[in-house]
């Protein structure tokens, strides 16, 4: 009989299927501490982090006033093009809005390209307004005599959009205690790693309130000190009542 075949040949083969099985419980219960970690993470981070973007868009800035008067320049000179574009079309325009408030709506008219001073909601001097990270338009659950409404037309090239839809627009709706426009809700980006915010670079197709056609891009959420509540974005507004962003030969 070879030693191969000896009492202490069976006793390691023993020993080695032990600590064979012992590994394979070890992983499992790994396997299972991790899914119940996740398990975890999903119910009480996820929430967490969620209240936290609420409050980052609802709490005040710090070093501005809530008057929702414009923290920059009123506008800015436009970038440069350097691709070819039709013959007559409309250059952008840029404008920063201070929408810092927690409670006050500041109104944009498209058509003056500046905030105004409304009194009366109902009117329709104003296209779109502000109130921190929210937008809204000037039609349905908003204002019944208005027009607004939006259309997210997805990621492309502000550019590209030489023309804006006739159908399919958003108006405002009726959601809780005040209206919102779903097309605008999600602009932005919210990194909940380091809490900083990224517009999009989604294209926006509106019609103001009195049914003429424009086309947006938000840039940003951040003022000059970097406090947040100050909506930078590019807008092309067509008033002669077409679709097309150029002008009348």
């Amino acid at each position: 009989m070879s030693e191969s075949s000896g009492p202490h040949s069976h006793a390691t083969e023993f020993n080695e299927v032990i600590a064979l099985e012992n590994q394979k419980k070890w992983k499992k219960r790994f396997l299972l501490s991790l899914t119940v970690s996740i398990f975890l993470v999903g119910i009480f981070w996820l929430p967490l982090k969620t209240i936290q973007v609420n409050e980052f868009f609802n709490s005040p800035s710090v070093n501005l006033p809530k008057t929702g008067v414009i923290a920059e320049k009123e506008d800015e000179k436009a970038k440069p093009v350097t691709i070819r574009l039709p013959k007559n079309t409309i250059m952008p325009k840029y404008i920063t809005i201070n929408a810092s408030s927690e409670t006050k709506w500041v109104y944009f008219s498209l058509s003056q390209g500046k905030v105004l001073d409304i009194k009366d909601p109902t009117s329709l001097e104003w296209d779109l307004a502000f109130r921190r990270g929210k937008v809204i338009t000037n039609g349905g659950a908003t204002n019944k005599f208005g027009q607004g409404a939006a259309l997210n037309m997805g990621e492309m090239q502000f550019h590209e959009v030489l023309k804006a839809p006739r159908e399919n627009y958003v108006e405002d709706s009726r959601q809780k205690t005040e209206s919102e426009n779903k097309e605008l809700n999600s602009w932005y980006k919210y990194n909940f790693l380091t809490h900083k915010l990224t517009a999009r670079k989604n294209i926006y197709a509106l019609k103001s309130a009195k049914g003429k056609f424009a086309k947006i891009q938000f840039l940003s959420f951040y003022c000059g000190n970097d406090e947040t509540g100050c909506i930078k974005l590019r807008y092309v507004y067509q008033g002669n009542g077409t679709s097309g962003f150029v002008n009348a030969s």
